[in-house]
């Protein structure tokens, strides 16, 4: 069965933990890292060097990084992966886009004022990382008037990473701009019940 370390109130856990709803895929969740710890544990360091969450054991493979995580699960089970290569060259475009840009933004905006007690935030760095958030989030709006979903007009594994900062950035960006296609899009996902039962169904803490 399908092993995935993580708690469940970390973007990058619910990431693989929403991809996993899609497909409908058995799994065991065990509870890792901050409060639970386990991270700095010899024999979970063997599997993730790097003492991060989520890890997974996947049929004896064991792999980090959790978008490395989602396209592994999605190939192997044959869904929410485009056929066409390009269309899948064009998966991983933007889930990595997602971790350099969307997320290197959006991150520092809820560290500070999610994980960092008000007397202690530096609020001019929480205001230059949401400005960097909401000209990512025109970027997405841009790419979405072309289409219904992040690759193409069918849900796939790129929406997934995506969806998980743009419910963070809605949370935490009330000054973003009206984006019309970007709230389109995200109408759309919201509907989806793995996205409630992973992703907006948990409190951001």
């Amino acid at each position: 069965m399908l092993k995935v370390w993580g708690r469940n109130n970390s973007s990058n856990v619910q990431k693989v933990m929403w991809c996993i709803g899609e497909l409908g895929v058995p799994h065991e969740r065990v509870e890792a890292g901050r409060q639970f710890g386990i991270v700095d544990e010899p024999h979970y360091r063997a599997m993730n060097p790097n003492g991060k969450i989520p890890t997974a054991e996947d049929d004896g493979a064991i792999l980090w990084e959790s978008n490395a995580i989602c396209r592994h699960l999605a190939r192997k089970h044959g869904r929410l992966m485009p056929t066409a290569l390009a269309d899948q060259a064009r998966v991983d475009m933007w889930m990595d886009w997602q971790q350099t840009e969307l997320g290197a933004a959006v991150g520092p905006v809820f560290l500070g004022l999610v994980r960092t007690d008000p007397d202690k935030r530096n609020m001019a760095a929480i205001d230059a990382a949401k400005m960097s958030a909401i000209a990512a989030m025109k970027v997405l709006d841009a790419h979405l008037a072309g289409h219904l979903y992040v690759v193409g007009n069918t849900f796939s594994v790129a929406d997934i990473p995506m969806g998980v900062m743009a419910f963070r950035y809605k949370a935490l960006v009330p000054e973003s701009p009206a984006y019309a296609n970007l709230d389109r899009w995200y109408a759309a996902i919201g509907e989806r019940p793995a996205f409630r039962a992973h992703v907006s169904g948990i409190p951001l803490t």
